[in-house]
């Protein structure tokens, strides 16, 4: 397996990269990201320059001329894709990129892909291929309080240009196996959290506000319900999909953690209180509703059935156990936060 991750600097990518680097059937992992705001190599500490089956290419996706030459460059098997544009608010305020990167960038990674494993001299090595597209539950919309838990069969309803670039995304995967037999699968997970998020998502939000005293934002009256899975335990499921996953099959990955965001706000700052004593205490006295978000979907669930009786996947980590493994990390890495945080020079 000469195996691509797309975006393997970011949050999840480099999970994954961690997950997967000394798996026995991996002979190559190359790591395509671009180095955006969110994808660091700091997060690759002891992979990157050092794991003799570890590569990296600088590579913006939009660049079709590049991706093609880092799938044949590399001969190329098996890809795992999760470079995205993927902030909720920053679509809001510039839809451009999500537009160009999670859409087209897509395309030229498919088109790369079926160019490359058509050609005569690939099919002549008589080996097995696979693309897993890696995609978010935010391509269903928004859930009622009482409605059931997303499955696969749940019709896309974006609400969002996040969202709605993913779903567009997941229609050319979709189409590139049914056109042109693409070896191809997905997933759609929900939330995740843990170690190496950009410092300005929700979770690593809080933990910062509260280390500085500042107000916690909450948008809205806080009762949007999220569904929240560990990072590791995403990786583990994607893994399986890649290795076990039926091709044109899609998997729905879920953590089996429904709260709304105040609940899971509260629980951060008790923990922060127990974790960090010498704050003072009482970091649920600094929780701010602030103004919704606009088009701000009121509740995810997802329905991960298939993919444990499938595969056999399910996830490793309670919620508790989780989040109290996030928290001591960012307490523990409060250098890595300030570097990635720090704006980029040109």
């Amino acid at each position: 397996m000469n195996l691509l991750v797309t975006g393997g600097a970011g949050f999840i990518g480099s999970n994954l990269i961690r997950h997967v680097i000394d798996r026995p059937e991996i002979t190559k992992l190359v790591n395509l990201d671009c180095l955006t705001y969110a994808g660091h190599l700091e997060n690759l500490e002891g992979i990157h320059g050092i794991h003799p089956r570890y590569l990296f290419e600088q590579v913006d996706l939009r660049d079709m001329d590049e991706v093609l030459r880092v799938i044949c460059q590399h001969d190329i098997t098996h890809v795992m894709h999760l470079a995205a544009e993927s902030h909720v608010d920053r679509s809001i305020t510039g839809p451009g990129d999500f537009i160009t990167t999670n859409i087209n960038g897509t395309f030229h990674l498919l088109e790369a892909c079926r160019v490359h494993w058509s050609d005569p001299a690939a099919r002549l090595k008589n080996r097995a291929s696979k693309f897993l597209h890696v995609s978010t539950d935010e391509v269903f919309g928004s859930l009622g309080p009482h409605d059931p838990a997303f499955n696969e069969s749940t019709p896309c309803a974006p609400n969002s240009p996040y969202s709605a670039s993913k779903a567009a995304s997941d229609m050319l995967v979709r189409s590139y196996h049914h056109t042109y037999g693409l070896p191809a699968v997905m997933t759609r997970c929900s939330n995740n959290y843990g170690p190496c998020q950009f410092p300005e998502k929700l979770i690593p939000v809080v933990i910062q506000s509260i280390l500085s005293r500042l107000p916690v934002p909450v948008y809205g009256d806080g009762l949007n319900v999220r569904d929240w899975l560990y990072v590791s335990d995403h990786a583990a499921a994607l893994w399986a999909v890649l290795t076990s996953g039926k091709d044109g099959d899609t998997y729905n990955i879920g953590g089996r953690n429904e709260l709304t965001n105040v609940q899971l706000v509260q629980m951060i700052c008790d923990l922060m209180d127990e974790l960090k004593p010498e704050l003072g205490g009482h970091s649920r006295n600094l929780i701010t509703f602030v103004a919704d978000r606009p088009g701000h979907d009121r509740r995810y669930a997802i329905d991960a059935t298939k993919i444990c009786g499938e595969l056999g996947w399910n996830p490793d980590h309670t919620f508790k156990t989780g989040l109290r493994e996030t928290v001591a990390w960012y307490l523990l890495h409060q250098d890595w936060v300030r570097s990635v945080a720090a704006p980029q020079t040109a």
